[in-house]
């Protein structure tokens, strides 16, 4: 009982959002049109109902002009129900869209937002595959919620519809057995309710492990998914390494993992479909069984036999709705517990970030340079890694930081972008000052060059002469025809040309202060020289700072800083006074 109440609690707080939100009004529109439409459909199987009565007294009677009759107001309640069909889907599934946009949107906004997508990495209890959650557990929460929830309501309604026609039936047909009337009022009501009762607590007996085993199932599913994408992306890795029989094995070992997950589900949805089979095929007799006595007792005509096990099976339905919908409702908590994960998840990654013993990234007043005072910069579990006292990156000189593979340069770049919590200390950044920085390994979105070059910006914001002209000037000239293909350029691109074509889009967005995180390792150096003269000479104004180990990168910038041992960890110390000669 604790479960349902925390797994409601859950879907009421990921729903409600969707209508308070400022599509509230044609969501509650849409949702109370399907909620009507499903009413409607209610009485018109109430009217069905009765209609069935008196359609099968005139079949008993022989009564032609009645039996013509019947068909007719037949026709038309058949007719009425159809056009409720068709809208009641079309406005359930216009209401889907509007609310599967909503919250793809929502969910995307907090997990794109401060770089909360990368410190959700950060931790050791990262939840998985978040891109599923947003693309797949999001369309099946609506699906299943609007589902389970429409469908519940036209229960309830189907059952109070039911129970008063199935009541005033158990009087008019009482209970007869062994020749003798027994008066139990509503008989067939109880007995439609003990059927249920029995039915659901069997069902829930048999079926609860498919919770869990549908949660494992999408977790490895996504798993196997990802490796797979992997591959793809590291083709060219793997390949040199003659790894392929290596990530067959790797590969196989998850997919046996989703078959070995599949054979459990198959295992106990077998014993379920057995069991929820047999009853409903069981309840088609049931009321036949119940009522059979008074019709051949002459109690009850056929038309009112036909009624009441049409009625008895509405109730019985109604008050089943957890037997036939256990499968969904199974499915349906596993999604809700994904998605309940996928929120926390996002929720730490947002407090993370405003710990108070996270390091603080504040604007400043000051134009001359990035401050650092009294900053640690540590892991995830605390371990010191770099510390900078009272530091400072002057903005009127470009600075080369070097250090032992492991001391933290990345790391101390990252603290300075915002996207590092751990640690302690402050970071204050001149107001309105704009940051780039150049990994080693750059990223570019599949589309256009153009787009991969003007990135992050929209490619409109940039003339194409002008990102020709870069283009040519970083020695990607060749690549001056393909502006407007699209492709993969992260793996079109050897990773050198990759590391040219990021220098051209920081040429593009021209920052104040531009870091180099070896953002030129995978060249030689004269190219490497070529493209820090050609900074120098396109960006006077932006401020450079780099990472590196070549000594040849000490020509290009006027101040020398090292991250040196200090005990259990590394120390931000100025190696040398300014380079006069650094061009």
């Amino acid at each position: 009982m604790n479960n349902i109440r925390s797994t409601l609690a859950i879907v009421w707080r990921i729903a409600i959002r969707y209508f308070r939100s400022e599509d509230r009004w044609a969501g509650l529109g849409l949702l109370a049109a399907v909620i009507a439409i499903q009413l409607a459909q209610v009485a018109i199987d109430v009217m069905v109902n009765a209609w069935r009565n008196r359609f099968y007294n005139a079949l008993q009677q022989y009564d032609w002009d009645a039996f013509v009759r019947e068909l007719l107001i037949f026709c038309a309640l058949a007719g009425v129900g159809v056009v409720l069909s068709v809208y009641g889907l079309y406005l359930n599934q216009w209401l889907q869209i509007r609310w599967r946009r909503w919250m793809t949107n929502h969910y995307l906004g907090r997990w794109l937002d401060g770089a909360n997508h990368y410190r959700m990495q950060l931790r050791r209890d990262a939840v998985d595959n978040p891109d599923q959650r947003i693309a797949e557990d999001v369309k099946s929460f609506i699906e299943q919620t609007l589902g389970i929830g429409v469908g519940l309501i036209g229960a309830v309604v189907t059952l109070a519809s039911f129970v008063v026609i199935l009541w005033g039936l158990s009087e008019a047909a009482p209970l007869h057995l062994f020749g003798s009337e027994v008066s139990i009022p509503g008989y067939l009501v109880w007995g439609a309710l003990i059927y249920a009762v029995i039915g659901t607590a069997l069902t829930q007996w048999i079926g609860a492990p498919l919770v869990d085993l549908n949660f494992q199932r999408e977790r490895r599913e996504a798993d196997f998914r990802f490796n797979l994408v992997r591959v793809r992306e590291n083709g060219e890795q793997i390949a040199l390494l003659r790894g392929e029989p290596a990530e067959h094995e790797r590969l196989s070992a998850r997919y046996g993992a989703v078959i070995a997950n599949w054979y459990a589900i198959m295992s106990r949805t077998k014993r379920l479909v057995f069991f929820t089979g047999s009853y409903d095929q069981a309840a088609v007799i049931v009321p036949h069984i119940l009522i059979a006595p008074a019709y051949f007792a002459k109690a009850v005509p056929l038309g009112g036999m036909m009624q009441t096990a049409e009625a008895f099976g509405s109730v019985q339905t109604s008050l089943s709705f957890f037997v036939s919908a256990y499968r969904t409702l199974a499915e349906w908590r596993a999604v809700v517990a994904r998605l309940d994960g996928f929120e926390t998840s996002i929720a730490r990654a947002e407090a993370l970030a405003g710990e108070a013993r996270a390091i603080d990234v504040a604007s400043s007043n000051k134009r001359d340079g990035i401050d650092l005072a009294q900053l640690l910069v540590s892991l995830p579990n605390g371990t010191p890694l770099v510390t900078a006292e009272a530091f400072s990156f002057k903005s009127d000189a470009h600075t080369l930081v070097t250090g032992p593979s492991g001391a933290g340069k990345s790391t101390l770049f990252r603290a300075i972008a915002g996207i590092w919590p751990f640690g302690r200390g402050s970071i204050a950044v001149p107001a309105d000052a704009t940051l780039m920085m150049l990994p080693q390994r750059p990223y570019f979105p599949v589309g256009t060059l153009r787009a991969a070059i003007t990135y992050p910006g929209p490619e409109e914001s940039f003339a194409a002469d002008k990102v020709r002209g870069i283009l040519s000037a970083v020695g990607l000239g060749r690549l001056e025809p393909q502006l407007e293909e699209e492709a993969h350029w992260n793996q079109f691109l050897s990773l050198g040309e990759q590391q040219r074509l990021a220098i051209a889009r920081a040429l593009l967005h021209a920052p104040q202060y531009l870091f180099l995180d070896e953002a030129t390792a995978s060249l030689d150096e004269p190219a490497e020289a070529r493209l820090y003269r050609l900074l120098a000479e396109s960006l006077p104004d932006t401020t450079i700072i780099s990472i590196g180990h070549r000594s040849t990168l000490q020509a290009f910038h006027q101040r020398n800083v090292a991250l040196a041992p200090e005990g259990d960890h590394f120390a931000l110390r100025l190696r040398t006074t300014e380079n006069a000669a650094a061009s």
